[in-house]
């Protein structure tokens, strides 16, 4: 057939036909104004404006239209790109765990647990991964399984951050090195994302370590495969979320941002 000669066929448009919005609506539901000053985005007239700026995303469609109702607890929302928590029963808690504090709800032995400073809550509340009792700082408590379950899957690599004091003398370049490139454990190599020398004193190194691993005391079994065996371990950081100058026994309540920001790391 010649090249110009037309053809019967219908030429294939599909991709060109622009799908129809996705229907968000949920007749049922609250308005969406209402869900996002409950969420903390100021007075409803504020989240109004937030709306009609085209700032404002349900299930992925951006939304303008201000009598549109969500389910505050199946509908996705983000605001600006970043996810917010609608479901007002859900609630995300930072913990400064001292030393000599189990990371259980309950514990055989009587020693002080997560439990007792969560004691005057009433969500059913449950630690996001643990830290060994001679360990301190950030622990997360949330009642989100979703969110907890992702937290802690290893396909999402949340980095976590620790600010460590070991013995052994200086930490040496090599040493560094060595963390950097991974070290045998007896369940498998190991390696750190990043280790920052703080300070040295005499015998004792502060480090600064950054990884995602999540096996069982772990920074402590690296240490003591390259000779410095950990004297303090504070987590600092998990993800986005900081521990800042909380004090030690303490919770605090994650505020939108940075609940925004964990569900975002998780893909939520």
């Amino acid at each position: 057939m010649p090249a110009n000669q037309p053809t019967n066929q219908p030429a294939n448009r599909s991709r060109h036909t622009p799908q129809p919005p996705k229907d968000v609506h949920v007749p049922d539901g609250v308005r969406l104004q209402k869900v996002l000053a409950s969420a903390g985005f100021g007075s409803r007239r504020k989240a109004e404006e937030l709306i009609a700026d085209g700032r404002v995303t349900v299930d992925g469609q951006v939304v303008v239209e201000l009598g549109l109702r969500v389910d505050p607890v199946r509908s996705v929302v983000h605001v600006d790109g970043m996810r917010v928590q609608t479901d007002t029963d859900k609630v995300t808690l930072a913990l400064n765990k001292p030393r000599g504090m189990v990371s259980t709800m309950s514990d055989p032995q009587g020693r002080p647990t997560v439990a007792d400073v969560v004691a005057d809550r009433s969500e059913r509340l449950f630690h996001v991964g643990r830290l060994d009792t001679d360990s301190e700082g950030l622990l997360l408590l949330t009642n989100d399984g979703e969110l907890a379950n992702r937290l802690a899957h290893p396909r999402y690599e949340i980095a976590k951050t620790y600010l460590v004091t070991v013995g052994g003398g200086e930490v040496y370049p090599r040493v560094v090195k060595e963390l950097l490139r991974g070290v045998d454990l007896e369940d498998g190599p190991a390696a750190m994302d990043k280790v920052k020398i703080v300070q040295s004193l005499g015998d004792r190194t502060m480090v600064e370590v950054v990884l995602h691993e999540g096996r069982n005391r772990i920074v402590r079994r690296m240490f003591d495969a390259v000779g410095h065996p950990v004297l303090r371990l504070v987590r600092t950081r998990i993800g986005p979320i900081a521990l800042g100058n909380q004090r030690p026994g303490t919770t605090r309540v994650l505020n939108r941002t940075e609940v925004g920001s964990l569900m975002s790391a998780v893909d939520l």
